[in-house]
């Protein structure tokens, strides 16, 4: 890209090689919305969760105005480029940006502005979004509607077209009952494996986010196991490689580690090094302790009665967790989950505001 165009502003003249991006700093926000209402199509936009608002100048004269705020809720051709599915898209939906607006003043326009200033947004928006709200992101989405624009600074800032929008748009009752303007969508990977580590059983820990940050201790593992010594075993005696207590140990390990899935807990369970591995009792064959596979965690965990995971746990949870001055008390009403009489069944939860431990859960049906 040539960044050797000028910005012309009255009598200066501006190298694009000088322009700077940064953070709109607090004094600076209602002159920063005033000038969207003033001049973008769609007006100001007040912050939507996690959002950054930008400024880019030179000579301090401001040039261009950008803010990137929370993402879209669904968007299915988004989805279908990523390849994640629903409940990675829940969990990790605040990896991923929208480019909520761009704006080039008026005094600013000129050949490869918008591309430079996109640009320079990209280099530093993963950094800032870190030391502001505490995790990294992995890539950036934006919406541009076909009837005003083309989209052509985002191609030329090697954005990714990935196709269109049903149209629909959201609204206080859910969404509109008929389709409106489509959109374009475009998206920027922060980094060459954004689509892989969105779509990844685990995260590294810049992108760790909503989930525990429990770290076992060795005494932890060592006695984790016999919690559920007491749990009869429903697997055949033949083929049998690893202990029930050792499966379900390493499982649990996992989930309070943050795990989520049979695949995450396996990869978990796979990163231990040999003394984690002794510790959970795991066999020892050919020089190396042995971990489960994904498919033995998944095959036991299917067969294990629930009450006797659930009372285990709890027997580990009361001995090791943090003390809970408080407890919220929530129920959910499980549509489609019908008893023999057609009657709806309701799940009720109890969680401890510190520990934010899930003491206990209990299905009830009504009786008829």
């Amino acid at each position: 890209m040539r960044v050797c165009c000028l910005v012309v502003e009255g009598e200066r003249a501006v190298d694009l090689r000088e322009i700077v991006v940064r953070p709109v700093r607090t004094g600076e926000e209602v002159r920063y919305q005033e000038l969207m209402r003033q001049h973008h199509y769609l007006g100001a936009l007040p912050k939507i969760s996690e959002t950054l608002r930008y400024v880019a100048s030179g000579h301090e004269a401001w040039v261009a105005l950008v803010s990137f705020s929370a993402s879209a809720l669904k968007c299915a051709v988004r989805d279908d480029w990523i390849g994640w599915d629903f409940r990675q898209r829940y969990r990790r939906l605040k990896l991923v940006a929208n480019n909520s607006r761009f704006l080039i003043l008026p005094d600013g326009h000129a050949p490869n502005l918008g591309s430079r200033v996109l640009g320079l947004c990209q280099r530093r928006v993963g950094r800032d979004w870190k030391e502001t709200f505490g995790h990294g992101l992995l890539l950036l989405e934006t919406f541009v509607d076909p009837q005003r624009f083309r989209g052509t600074v985002y191609r030329a800032a090697n954005w990714i077209e990935v196709g269109k929008t049903r149209g629909f748009r959201r609204t206080r009752a859910g969404y509109s009952a008929r389709p409106e303007s489509p959109k374009l969508v475009f998206v920027q990977p922060l980094r060459s494996d954004a689509r892989e580590l969105l779509c990844s059983p685990t995260l590294p820990p810049p992108y760790q986010i909503g989930e525990s940050k429990i770290m076992l201790s060795a005494a932890q593992m060592n006695t984790l196991p016999s919690f559920f010594a007491e749990i009869p075993d429903p697997r055949r005696a033949e083929g049998k490689r690893h202990r029930l207590p050792t499966v379900l140990a390493m499982a649990a390990g996992a989930v309070l580690c943050g795990m989520r899935g049979y695949k995450a807990m396996a990869d978990w369970a796979q990163s231990l090094g040999p003394k984690a591995r002794r510790r959970f009792g795991c066999r020892w064959r050919k020089g190396r302790y042995e971990v489960p596979s994904e498919y033995v965690i998944r095959d036991v965990l299917i067969r294990v009665q629930p009450e006797h995971l659930d009372r285990a746990l709890r027997r580990w949870n009361q001995l090791y967790a943090e003390k809970d001055e408080s407890l919220a008390i929530d129920g959910k009403t499980m549509c489609n989950a019908l008893d023999d009489q057609g009657q709806q069944t309701h799940i009720l939860g109890v969680v401890g505001h510190q520990s934010k431990t899930c003491h206990t859960q209990k299905k009830w049906a009504p009786c008829p």
